[in-house]
């Protein structure tokens, strides 16, 4: 009895939920934990009508057009079938009735109960009932004699017991299952069956066997069992012939016996283990209809009921060898996960030796025993013999014998060996993203950002209807589909339609080119002989068109053909955005439910290249892939069954990262969610939501609901997670503007330092939670990933919040992103020109221009001292893939490995508006200065210093050198520029008197900072000596002499690696000593400065009390600060 086991569906929401067939077998009927009875027209069906009985339907029973339910209620409702219409309360109990069914002529419902009572009403006349009282415990079933003479029913009280009607008294009682208190507890539903038809015996589940009890003399006359029946069965349902029982078990398993033979003749297994609740035959036998405690609804096809013939007959060598691989075609079906899963025979399932014998009359299994040939279809795992006799007396012979007749002259073949490793789970079939199954008669051939394509097959009309969402790109179309299209793809220039092949055509490609400018806007392509198209996808300007011969055949819009390539695997998906190409392929067979698929993105352009190469697509446990798209902005992003959507996250080597799972927003595990776009910039997750099913409905037309993402960080619900997961939402959310610069396109600049000032000021909240929380050295990692102005924002923090040395540790951190911003700069400057050539064009010659500053960044790296190693090689993999980007995003993404990193390397000039970048550098070449805005802080002074230098700097120096270390351009200097810290007064005069007289460029770290590039300037200008300088002059020769092709600017860079290698002690003593030969001109620099804040070598500010005081009122920065210090 080989059968095909259909695909589960979700039916209703997780619970017990029950199910039957109408009389005719037209309708599936069910009901469940929602309260609704569902009426299907086949398994396939996505809109089935419903009714709603209560709160909780708890079991149901159709007969005769009346539709009978017990509710949550406490009552037995009837409905009239299929209309659903209110026929009136049959009966009532004092809790939930737990079970209710109809005798063999649909004259009478028997009710069981949890208030331990059993009704037995009369449908015409609901007055005549009869009450059976005995159990001493809930109700579990009930079941009809089908002479209906007698009613057994099981209880939690351990009894099953027969009743006769009229009488309403026991005539017996056997104790055989477990004692529990409550149907909840029950180890199983036990769920009785009287034989229809010749009513000879009741089955009763026991354990993990279906004993069989003679009507009349109530003798327990046989058991059927089978050995790898494991688990508890939960119900059983004969088949309207008589001659077969089938059991469901809590263990996911379903088993089929003829009677007359005890002999299983069929297994099957759920597809994901769960409980067997409810079974039902269709009326012609050839179909079992079943769900689960999880809501589902499945369906085993194709089952035969032959006449049982116990003799042995001779069968035709074919017959035996396909029947052998149908012992294994059984469990095929097990790892099917949904409808669009293939239902191919496994690889390892081939006939063996022996299978060409005429003779070949019956099967060896494992074990060496003989199994009738004619009595037993079964599958690999049947490895026992033990519900296997072949008893020539049906029932003479009791199973616990273990006695079993064989016939005679009965011919053996050689035993065969059995696969027992993990199974291959079936390939997923190809489909389109957007579209719902091809068998359904009005269905979306395609729903995107563009638009809606529609596909009608039924016998008024088979054609194709174009809808668009924004009229302006092309009015509504209605097409002839006399082709047979089944696939479809929709963008702003064409529709791209295709076809399988049949016997007498080959499969057509036809594309409608609206968008084209001559009169002549359709083409058509015929595929070679025996290849069909698999998937396609629509770019801007190309289509793809993925075949079963594993190719992949590029077409220009116009239908000139272009590249041809072979793919690794089956394709499953595949779509186009833009100049990107997303390919979603089969790269190995997965094992146990899962799906070993592999992506290719591939960009074209001036220069085509391969951004991923065959890497696996990572999925949820047991799923498979349901959605495949770009982001409205261009980035791909997928879809599991399980719900889960995932991005691709280009600033971290082009991994993919969960963004958001639709599950967690259904009500009910019957609902999904039909995804038909994704939105970047605002975040939206656009989708269709669907009750009871997994596709949408094309008439009435689909609302679009939209959700919102939410990462999967720890701790959501605490303060700290939330702003976490919302600077990372925002970071991955913001890496399409980095890969749009680089591929030439416009961007909004806006939006960009809008998600700049967002990322930063979340930064800033998190540094004072952790500043609240005394956790400073998470404050420093924080800062790590600020901008420089957001540094000094949280230097004040820290020092109005009394944490000096978290105030001096930032206060190294903000000089080394000076230091680093001034390395970073003049190579920006110089390479511009060749940059804003690029900017209008795709921006792949971009690449020589990004080696080459490769090189340059990898020499500044290792310049650095060893304990900024480590901060640095992040820094150091982001500067080599994103060199234009400004210092105030890099920071805020530490991992990024990409060309395409999560910052935008813009090169046009940035509004005005937002937290501008000031060292951004503009499309002429100069950097762009500040205007407008005063300096947030003075941590910076001799940057500003140095900066004043900078013309002449210049003209010093060598022309034809490339100043590697040149300094900061000159920026307007106003009278609002605030100090770094602002310290308690008396603190600071007890510690440092002598550096008062000092100007506030003197008192930085100097070693911190790179001087000018020629020391000649320093006489020039009457400038005062750093310690690098004074120790610099002293230790010239010394590195000449170890050196002597440097050049000035390798040489000061050298000096620089090795100053930084000094101890803390010995720089402050060179300082020390810079200090005593400049301090007169420090002074008189100090005078014309009155009022202005002096910092010192650790990083905090000598300010004149009364001066700050004048100034304070004045300063915008300190009231920014001091807006950030009451806000966090």
């Amino acid at each position: 009895m080989p059968c095909e086991r259909k695909p589960m569906r979700y039916g209703h929401s997780e619970g017990h939920t029950e199910v039957c067939f109408d009389d005719s077998g037209k309708f599936i009927v069910t009901c469940g934990n929602d309260g609704d009875v569902r009426i299907w027209e086949g398994l396939d069906d996505d809109d089935p009508k419903f009714i709603t009985v209560g709160e909780k339907a708890y079991s149901l029973a159709l007969k005769n057009g009346k539709l009978v339910t017990a509710s949550s209620n406490n009552t037995v409702q009837i409905h009239t079938f299929p209309d659903g219409d209110p026929d009136g309360i049959l009966t009532r109990f004092t809790t939930n009735a737990t079970h209710v069914v109809f005798n063999s002529s649909g004259s009478r419902v028997a009710a069981g109960s949890s208030d331990f009572m059993v009704k037995v009403v009369e449908v015409s006349d609901s007055s005549q009932q009869k009450t059976l009282r005995g159990h001493e415990a809930p109700v579990l079933s009930v079941t009809f004699d089908p002479k209906d003479d007698f009613l057994a029913s099981a209880s939690c009280d351990g009894s099953v017991v027969v009743w006769n009607i009229e009488e309403q008294s026991q005539l017996i009682s056997w104790p055989v299952l477990q004692k529990t208190n409550d149907i909840s507890n029950a180890k199983s539903l036990c769920r009785l069956a009287w034989q229809p038809g010749t009513a000879k015996f009741l089955a009763v589940p026991v354990e993990t066997k279906v004993h069989l009890y003679e009507r009349g003399s109530w003798d327990h006359v046989s058991t059927l069992s089978d050995d790898l029946q494991t688990q508890l069965i939960n119900v059983v349902a004969w088949s309207p012939c008589g001659q077969f029982l089938a059991a469901g078990s809590v263990g996911g398993s379903l088993t089929v016996w003829d009677v007359n033979s005890k002999l299983c003749v069929e297994r099957q297994k759920h597809e994901k283990g769960f409980t067997v609740c409810s079974l039902a035959w269709h009326p012609s036998g050839s179909q079992i209809v079943y769900t689960d405690t999880e809501g589902c609804l499945g369906l085993l096809d194709g089952l035969s009921t032959p006449t049982p013939n116990t003799n042995t007959t001779k069968a035709p060598a074919t017959k035996a060898a396909k029947d052998y691989d149908d012992l294994f075609d059984d469990d095929d079906d097990d790892r099917l996960m949904d409808e669009g899963l293939s239902e191919t025979n496994s690889p390892v399932k081939k006939p063996v030796a022996g299978d060409d014998d005429d003779d070949d009359d019956f099967l060896m299994p494992a074990t060496g025993r003989v199994r009738n040939r004619g009595a037993i279809l079964d599958d690999e795992n049947s490895l026992d013999t033990g519900s296997l006799k072949l008893g020539q007396d049906k029932f003479g012979d009791d199973d616990d014998t273990g006695s079993a007749v064989v016939p005679a002259a009965v011919p053996l073949v050689p035993m065969r060996p059995v696969y027992e490793g993990p199974m291959p789970t079936a390939p997923q079939k190809a489909f389109q993203p957007g579209s719902t199954p091809a068998h359904l008669t009005h269905r979306f051939m395609m729903w995107n950002s563009v638009g809606i394509v529609r596909g009608y097959n039924d016998e008024q009309d088979n054609a194709i209807d174009v809808e668009f969402h924004d009229t302006a790109v092309h009015h509504a179309m209605h097409l002839t589909n006399s082709l047979g299209h089944t696939m479809a793809d929709l963008s702003q220039e064409a529709v791209l339609l295709a076809c399988p092949s049949t016997d007498e055509l080959a499969s057509k490609l036809q594309c409608l080119h609206f968008s084209s400018w001559d009169t002549n806007k359709e083409w058509m392509v015929d595929l070679p002989e025996g290849e069909d198209v698999r998937a396609l996808c629509l770019g801007q300007g190309w289509a793809a068109v993925a075949t079963s011969a594993l190719m992949l055949r590029l077409f220009s819009i116009g239908g000139v053909q272009r590249e041809i390539f072979s793919l690794p695997g089956n394709v499953v998906c595949m779509v186009g955005h833009g100049e990107q190409l997303l390919i979603v392929y089969h790269r190995a067979p997965g094992f146990d439910g899962e799906q070993a698929l592999g992506v290719q993105l591939l960009q074209f352009g001036r220069k085509k290249r391969q951004l991923i190469n065959g890497e696996a697509l990572p999925l949820s446990l047991q799923s498979h892939l349901s959605w495949l798209g770009f982001t409205a902005e261009g980035t791909p992003c997928y879809v599991d069954s399980v719900g889960v959507v995932r991005m691709l996250n280009r600033s971290l080597g082009n991994t993919w990262t969960p963004v958001c799972n639709t599950r967690e927003t259904c009500k009910s595990k019957s609902d999904h969610y039909w995804v038909v776009g994704i939105h970047e910039n605002p975040q939206q997750l656009r989708c269709i939501p669907c009750k009871g099913s997994r596709y949408p409905p094309t008439l009435p037309r689909p609302a679009v609901a939209i959700l919102p993402f939410k990462l999967p960080l720890c701790q959501t619900s605490t303060e700290k997670g939330q702003m976490e997961e919302q600077f990372w939402r925002s970071v991955l959310f913001h890496n399409h503007f980095s890969f749009l610069s680089s591929s030439g396109y416009e961007i909004d600049e806006d939006g960009q330092s809008q998600s700049q000032k967002e990322q930063q000021e979340l930064l800033m909240k998190m540094f004072a939670l952790s500043c609240k929380l005394e956790r400073e050295f998470r404050c420093v990692e924080l800062a790590e990933l600020m901008t420089q102005n957001v540094v000094t924002l949280a230097i004040r923090y820290a020092s109005r919040s009394r944490r000096m040395a978290l105030a001096q540790r930032l206060s190294e951190i903000a000089l080394e992103k000076a230091n680093q911003i001034r390395e970073d700069e003049p190579e920006e400057e110089e390479e511009e020109p060749a940059y804003s050539g690029v900017r209008r064009t795709s921006g792949y010659s971009q690449s020589e221009v990004m080696e080459e500053r490769r090189g340059n960044t990898r020499d500044q790296e290792e310049e650095e001292e060893q304990g900024e190693e480590l901060r640095e090689e992040e820094e150091d993999g982001q500067e080599m893939e994103t060199e234009e980007a400004a210092e105030t995003t890099k920071r805020v993404n530490p991992f990024a490995k990409e060309a395409v990193s999560s910052v935008t390397p813009s090169l046009t000039p940035i509004g005005k508006v937002g937290r501008a970048n000031p060292f951004k550098v503009l499309g002429s070449g100069k950097p762009s200065s500040s205007s407008g805005q005063p300096r947030v802080t003075n941590i910076l002074d001799n940057m500003t210093s140095s900066r004043k230098l900078s013309p002449l700097s210049r003209s010093a120096g060598k022309p034809g050198k490339d100043p590697v270390l040149k300094p900061l351009a000159p920026r307007p200097k106003t009278k609002t520029q605030s100090t770094l810290l602002q310290m308690n007064a008396t603190k600071a005069a007890s510690k440092k008197t002598q550096e008062n007289t000092q100007p506030a460029a003197d008192q930085q770290k100097q070693p911190e900072v790179p001087p000018p590039a020629s020391p000649a300037d320093n006489t020039e200008n009457n400038r005062p000596k750093t310690g690098f300088q004074f120790w610099l002059e002293e230790n010239r020769k010394s590195i000449t002499a170890d050196q002597p092709d440097l050049e000035e600017t390798d040489i000061i860079k050298e000096a620089m690696g090795r100053f930084r290698t000094l101890s803390a002690e010995e720089r402050l003593l060179w300082t020390e000593r810079a200090k005593g030969q400049t301090g007169d001109a420090a002074d008189l620099k100090k005078r014309k400065r009155a009022g202005g804040g002096v910092e010192n070598d650790n990083g905090q500010v000598e300010a004149d009390e009364n001066s700050s005081k004048k100034k304070k009122s004045l300063d915008p920065s300190s009231k920014l600060s001091a807006f950030a210090f009451n806000k966090t």
